[in-house]
């Protein structure tokens, strides 16, 4: 699926601009959250980064 909007991380504004915010030059995303799945593969590393901690080699599978 493609999304088309972005939202700016400085000053909140929506836009459809994907290199930077019109309004302040700010850096957009996607503010969409990723699609679920309940057999996710990823989920791991995905804690991972939003904890801020690393992966150990015992941790990947």
């Amino acid at each position: 699926m493609v999304w088309l909007s972005r939202k700016c991380e400085k000053c909140g504004k929506y836009t459809l601009k994907k290199e930077q915010c019109p309004y302040c030059g700010g850096k957009v995303r996607v503010p969409h959250p990723p699609k679920f799945s309940p057999d996710d593969k990823y989920l791991m590393y995905r804690m991972a980064l939003k904890k801020g901690g690393q992966l150990s080699e015992g941790d990947v599978h």
